[in-house]
């Protein structure tokens, strides 16, 4: 129990980390979050306001950060509850959304929920579906605008997950991950406009 304690903490420390503001500062583009209408501090802003190099910087290592402690968790030895998974894969998810640097504000926590799924390797299920909606809503079935995308995106995936023959506690560690970031979208200044469904071979 103590080893899955000190990982959420690690979690929750590393989620909390916003690399937009120290790429930013790093390459002199200025305030990148203060510039940007919705002010979240992700990669989306990063790429937009920063540039290509600091774009991929902050992505990179929003990925990262998500990634390790849950990696280190699930491939290094020790006893551990079953449910502690849940809380370790969360927790760079939450730092993210409510980081402990920036007065328990943050980001939407899209990349640091792929990081964090990407560490539960070899269970590639959770990532991979993730990832085929995002593609499936932004090509094939096109919702826009990126809100609505996005809010689809969490919501199907988990309930395929749901019914996809993973362990509980993964499968709650991704409903948990998905009411954070639809959460988070919620309270997000991003402008709403009115939602539109298209097939790919609609103009």
């Amino acid at each position: 129990m103590l080893r899955a304690i000190l990982f959420v903490l690690i979690g929750y420390i590393s989620g909390s980390v916003t690399y937009i503001h120290i790429f930013s500062a790093l390459l002199k583009k200025g305030d990148i979050v203060s510039m940007s209408p919705d002010k979240n501090p992700g990669s989306a802003n990063a790429f937009t306001y920063g540039g290509f190099v600091c774009g991929c910087l902050t992505l990179c290592f929003e990925l990262l950060k998500g990634f390790v402690p849950v990696w280190l968790y699930m491939h290094t030895t020790g006893a551990s509850s079953p449910y502690a998974v849940t809380f370790v894969v969360l927790a760079p998810v939450v730092g993210h959304a409510f980081s402990i640097f920036h007065g328990f504000r943050g980001g939407k926590g899209i990349a640091a929920s792929f990081g964090a799924l990407l560490g539960l390797m070899p269970m590639w299920l959770p990532a991979v579906t993730l990832a085929f909606f995002f593609i499936f809503f932004s090509v094939v079935l096109r919702v826009t605008p990126n809100f609505y995308r996005t809010l689809a995106a969490y919501i199907v995936s988990t309930l395929v997950l749901i019914f996809g023959h993973l362990p509980f506690p993964v499968w709650l560690g991704f409903a948990a991950i998905s009411a954070v970031v639809t959460l988070k979208l919620h309270m997000s200044a991003e402008e709403r406009e009115k939602v539109k469904v298209k097939l790919l071979w609609m103009d």
